[in-house]
């Protein structure tokens, strides 16, 4: 933590900020409670520890005025006049405890250590609001031959606290897999902060990640916690860490050797005990070769390598995915009575997925919207998960032959035509003989017609 000590005495202050350093923190003095004000203006004060007579005023005055101007910092008053009228102002005032002179370095470290705890839940608290969506309903346990080799990997490098880089196409699920790592590592009660890095415009880079005072910059009207600190003692998840500029790689190169970070307008550091998972689709490498990415950078990042996949490569793990996929929908709000017929998860297994796993939880979101009734069947899929090369001859091409989704296709197509046929051309009644709205079987014919397959 960031400690002020505020004290009139030059030699209780050296002794305290001995035993603080010793235990880690970072420590900062002032001798007045003119020079402690305006120290706790900057607002990256962790933890005050206060003297309630001062040289200058009281120490309980100091606290009700920090806390009047809303800074956010821990304050355990110290006294040499031990009495319960003393020890209830200052506990009224917002004291999280008091001490009494001479400070017991036992007592002092227990309560700096009760406040450290209740300060961590605090801001994981905080950080686990920016985190949308239920962890457990992302979390799927792949089972194919090289998603099995990729969680074997992940089991090793887990409970270490090694940064770790996870490469693959975009929406192969490297958020997942970065958050497995961190559910299975010794930080797993500690926050999981996913950041994307190409989401923070360039200029504000370094407030997000190392935080600033207030008054550190135009704007800045109140001090600001860094990434770095938020996640601490936890993980910090840079997706999409290709495109963070040169000028910010050298500084998060420097705060992941150093484990310490300064914010802007500070002069002090902070110790952070911050672990790093870093993703990202581009080709690192031959940025290193193009000058666009730090060498130094991307071997610190690549001490570990995990390589996901696209889901083309791991049809095995289809199946079971899709099934996991709806049910997620369906827990977030969504159809929880409605399921994939068997023509429509066929469809879904012989896709290619070039958007992988992103692209699939967007058709399956789509499809529940557009079903009509309790099942999705192909005719609420998007043409290109279930389209075969337009030629009318297909609507004809035997049973049996053929890639998976162009029988599907073509059957599909027979069905509709023989079905219109028979209600002679009532659309509505051959869109409920057929089990689908009107709108859908209406959607069917117009992609047909782009196709050009001429079923009506």
């Amino acid at each position: 933590m960031q400690v002020l000590i505020i004290d009139d005495e030059p030699a209780l202050r050296e002794i305290l900020a001995a035993t603080l350093t010793r235990a880690g923190h970072a420590v900062d003095e002032a001798g007045s409670a003119a020079e402690a004000a305006g120290r706790l203006a900057r607002g990256d004060v962790d933890l005050a520890l206060c003297d309630i007579k001062l040289g200058d005023g009281n120490g309980v005055d100091l606290l009700r005025n920090s806390r009047a101007a809303g800074i956010d910092t821990a304050f355990l008053m110290i006294t040499a006049f031990a009495s319960v009228e003393t020890a209830v102002e200052a506990l009224r005032a917002g004291a999280f405890d008091y001490l009494v002179k001479p400070v017991r370095n036992e007592e002092l470290m227990h309560q700096v250590t009760q406040i450290e705890s209740v300060r961590g839940l605090r801001d994981e608290n905080r950080a686990l609001r920016r985190v949308v969506g239920d962890a457990d309903a992302r979390m799927y346990r792949f089972t194919s031959p090289a998603m099995a080799d990729v969680e074997r990997l992940a089991g090793k490098v887990a409970p270490t606290d090694s940064t770790v880089l996870i490469t693959g196409e975009s929406g192969t699920g490297k958020g997942m897999i970065a958050r497995w790592i961190h559910e299975h590592s010794t930080r797993a009660k500690g926050a999981f902060l996913p950041v994307n890095c190409s989401a923070i415009p360039e200029q504000l880079l370094e407030s997000e990640f190392f935080g600033h005072t207030k008054g550190a910059f135009t704007g800045a009207d109140r001090a600001r916690r860094g990434l770095f600190v938020e996640a601490d003692h936890g993980t910090l998840f840079l997706d999409e860490i290709g495109e963070v500029p040169l000028h910010m790689q050298t500084k998060l190169l420097s705060v992941i050797e150093e484990k310490t970070v300064r914010a802007i307008g500070s002069d002090q550091p902070r110790r952070v005990d911050t672990r790093v998972i870093a993703a990202t689709n581009r080709d690192l490498p031959e940025m290193v070769k193009q000058g666009k990415f730090r060498e130094d950078l991307y071997f610190r990042l690549a001490m570990f390598h995990l390589h996901l996949p696209p889901l083309r490569e791991r049809r095995a793990d289809l199946p079971g995915f899709i099934r996991h996929t709806l049910s997620a929908i369906k827990r977030s709000g969504g159809r929880r009575g409605i399921e994939l017929d068997a023509a429509a998860e066929a469809a879904l297994v012989a896709a290619d997925w070039p958007g992988n796993v992103r692209e699939l939880e967007n058709v399956l979101n789509r499809a529940c919207i557009l079903a009509d009734g309790e099942r999705i069947t192909p005719a609420d899929l998007p043409a290109d998960i279930t389209r075969i090369a337009p030629a009318a001859a297909a609507v004809e091409a035997p049973a049996g032959t053929g890639p998976l989704r162009e029988q599907l296709r073509a059957l599909e197509a027979r069905l509709i035509a023989r079905a219109l046929q028979q209600a002679n051309d009532d659309r509505r009644l051959a869109a409920e003989r057929l089990g689908i709205g009107l709108s859908s079987l209406y959607r069917k014919l117009e992609e047909f017609e782009r196709m050009g397959l001429g079923v009506a």
